[in-house]
């Protein structure tokens, strides 16, 4: 069956101290994190890559990541697409706010690739390496798809220890599941710092073992349509506050998980996640692939590995 990656790619950075962060080389040859996403998930069989970006940031970002990938992804069969994510890009009859400076958030970006998905996909951010494991069992989740039942989506979900900075606080979905692994509530959950005994927000301690979203979801074609009703409504419950308010796609998934409508598989990664959220964490980042290549779990020409088992196929 037919999976798509869909990349995240157009968030402004703002914390990270200036530039496109998404774009910073933390690999040997100046790979992105973006480049092992595509790498893994290309060796877990997703066959098609969706980009979401800005217009504003097109030219750099065809120059560093854009036409290197489609070339390698030519040579084995994975299609490349584009999805432009901006601030006009609104429902019918929703007026854009002259205000905004930054697009309206997770949601949105996911409704700016909706004329390109019609198969099951998985959803990261650009800015997130996820690691091998959660692909893998995203993809082989995905391969269960069934139009006439369209309502089963999945969720990698990390544990908290695994995704924290030393660097300053971070945002987490924080996760309740039942006893079948299922998402039961996710509460979107900022500033959560890292201390010397674990973790809290606000002074409060936090489970170092409770599962988060790193808004890594799989979904389904059909979710796209939900996805584009939640933003109608959205803009109704926030009159007033459109300049603010983010329509993100975990607090949309949390908010409709009551009704009961379909449901949300939390499948377990001990990956440990790591990311570019402060200039701080770059060297910690560089360093952490520099060790998974010498564990072997890459090569140094990293997508080398993927013209082998091309060959032994």
């Amino acid at each position: 069956m037919k999976t798509a990656l869909v990349i995240m790619a157009a968030g402004l950075g703002s914390r990270y101290g200036g530039g496109i962060k998404q774009l910073e080389g933390v690999g040997p040859n100046g790979e992105i994190i973006m480049d092992y996403s595509i790498h893994d998930a290309i060796e877990a069989g997703f066959n098609k890559i969706i980009f979401i970006i800005r217009k504003d940031i097109e030219p750099d970002f065809m120059e560093v990541i854009g036409d290197r990938i489609e070339k390698m992804c030519a040579q084995h069969g994975v299609e490349v697409q584009y999805a432009y994510q901006s601030l006009t890009d609104l429902p019918d009859g929703i007026q854009p706010v002259g205000e905004r400076k930054k697009p309206w958030g997770t949601g949105q970006a996911v409704l700016a690739c909706r004329e390109l998905i019609q198969e099951p996909f998985v959803v990261i951010n650009a800015d997130d390496y996820y690691g091998k494991e959660a692909f893998v069992a995203i993809q082989n989740f995905l391969q269960h798809y069934d139009p006439k039942h369209p309502d089963h989506y999945c969720m990698a979900g990390f544990l908290l220890k695994n995704t924290l900075s030393d660097f300053g606080g971070v945002t987490r979905g924080i996760c309740k599941v039942n006893d079948n692994m299922e998402l039961v509530d996710v509460q979107e959950t900022k500033n959560i710092v890292k201390t010397k005994d674990g973790a809290e927000v606000d002074g409060k301690p936090l489970d170092l073992d409770s599962f988060v979203s790193m808004n890594m979801w799989g979904l389904t074609p059909e979710f796209v349509d939900r996805l584009s009703k939640g933003f109608v409504d959205f803009f109704e419950q926030n009159k007033g506050n459109e300049n603010s308010a983010e329509f993100l796609l975990p607090i949309f998934i949390g908010q409709e998980l009551p009704k009961g409508e379909f449901d949300v598989k939390v499948l377990q990664t001990n990956d440990k996640w790591f990311g570019v959220t402060f200039k701080e964490d770059k060297p910690q980042v560089v360093a952490s692939f520099e060790k998974l290549i010498e564990d072997g779990v890459y090569r140094n020409d990293l997508f080398s590995d993927l013209n082998k088992e091309q060959e032994e196929s």
